[in-house]
């Protein structure tokens, strides 16, 4: 059968939601249906076909499609469902997309959405044609010349909005927030929230050269909250903390959490909402202030799945057009060099439409698709601490400073020196792996 004798295209959603993800159907389907395709929407991700039900599709027409480019959400639903834990459930997946007349399918979703994908087109050895479209308000997927993936502009945007009206409850009352932004593993919203709020200071993962430490973390907050009190008197402030510092800790230290519950999805990965980072570091961080001359108020908050169904703002409304145009364009009228791909992920790149091969994207260490990271070496990062307050290495060595932080941490019954300030502190100026 030749690719224009496949007249169904397949289009299903995996993994959170993200805003766009409507857009995208709207625009594979109008664009399908103008080139005489049927699409099916396939209800929640690979579910039901890795079960071999078939029943749970919906045929999509220019009415059903025509304006959910506003919402948020998925009207097909999404899910973590995982197809290649198991042969059995791989060849559920193609046996079902066979019965149902697919011959082309466009995944929508993150990573390990895209790992899926690339193994249907694998296995399907040509009978079916995937394309991937990148999803994920974490931003963290190989996309070329720093191009965010759909969803995150929107997810960024609001999470501002909430943190700026954080900042300004935190300034009128005295207290600390700490606000842990979604983000499994990569920085990217947690410091786009507060490079563009001003918090007070933001903690990514990729900071940290090796595992990443409970106890630095909380001395990285406590310095900043010890400084902004003793240099510029104040109170206040907001630290945004991203949950993937929980994927970089090592297993043991996550397990002597008290109250800590440690579950995986169907891919393997933490349940990291579910362990409440933000509530951990309010009690660790506020027993240290316990006794001391100055206390602490610190109110802890979680900011993520509010982001995930939002409506698109007009960027990811615009570029997820693009997306799904791009996606119909590979599956049936794909360039000289992509026609020869039976699976691959579109993307913009300068402007352009690219199909980027499967294989391309995947870790040859790990197999899984590779994970874009925040580069702490470049100008965007380096300008984001600028701005923060945190301990520097000025600090240790400015004599006035360093007393000043020390009488903050001294108590009733124990003064702290300058001296014992710089040798429990100072590592985090110097070496962040020495945090242990």
């Amino acid at each position: 059968m030749t690719h224009s004798d496949k007249k169904r295209i397949g289009v299903l959603v995996g993994g959170g939601p993200a805003p766009g993800v409507n857009g995208v159907i709207s625009a594979l389907s109008l664009e399908a249906l103008n080139q005489g395709h049927e699409v099916i929407g396939i209800y929640d991700g690979f579910q039901w076909l890795m079960a071999g039900d078939t029943d749970k599709v919906r045929l999509l027409g220019r009415d059903d499609v025509s304006r959910i480019h506003f919402q948020g959400g998925s009207i097909i639903n999404t899910s973590r469902a995982n197809p290649t834990k198991n042969p059995a459930s791989l060849e559920r997946v193609l046996s079902s997309l066979k019965t149902l007349g697919i011959g082309y399918l466009v995944t929508i979703g993150g990573d390990d959405t895209m790992f899926a994908a690339s193994k249907v087109a694998s296995h399907a050895a040509g009978d079916i044609r995937v394309c991937h479209v990148p999803k994920t308000i974490d931003n963290d997927l190989p996309l070329p010349e720093e191009i965010p993936t759909f969803g995150f502009e929107t997810a960024r945007q609001l999470g501002f909005d909430l943190v700026r009206n954080l900042m300004e409850d935190s300034r009128t009352t005295n207290r600390w927030y700490f606000v842990v932004v979604m983000g499994r593993s990569a920085g990217h919203l947690a410091l786009g929230i507060g490079k563009a709020a001003g918090a007070t200071l933001t903690i990514i993962p990729e900071e940290f050269p090796g595992p990443v430490h409970l106890k630095t973390v909380c001395d990285i907050l406590e310095g900043a909250i010890l400084k902004r009190m003793a240099l510029w008197h104040r109170r206040d402030g907001v630290a945004i903390i991203a949950e993937g510092l929980l994927e970089r800790m090592p297993a043991e230290e996550l397990a002597s959490i008290e109250g800590a519950r440690i579950t995986r999805d169907d891919y393997g990965h933490l349940r990291l909402a579910e362990m409440d980072l933000a509530f951990i570091l309010k009690l660790a961080v506020e027993q240290r202030f316990a006794g001391r001359k100055e206390t602490v108020s610190i109110v802890h908050k979680n900011i993520g799945y509010e982001l995930r169904s939002a409506p698109p703002v007009a960027f990811d409304c615009e570029y997820v057009r693009s997306l799904g145009y791009g996606a119909v364009k590979f599956l049936l009228n794909p360039e000289p060099a992509e026609a020869q791909l039976t699976g691959a992920m579109v993307c913009l790149d300068g402007g352009d439409l690219r199909c980027l091969a499967f294989g391309d994207l995947l870790n040859p260490q790990t197999g899984k698709t590779r994970i874009r990271l925040v580069d702490v070496s470049k100008p965007s990062y380096r300008i984001a601490r600028e701005y923060m307050i945190r301990l520097e290495r000025e600090d240790f060595a400015d004599e006035q400073k360093l007393s000043a932080l020390a009488q903050m941490t001294s108590t009733g019954e124990k003064t702290c020196t300058p001296e014992g300030f710089r040798d429990r502190l100072q590592y985090l100026v110097t070496d962040l792996s020495g945090g242990v």
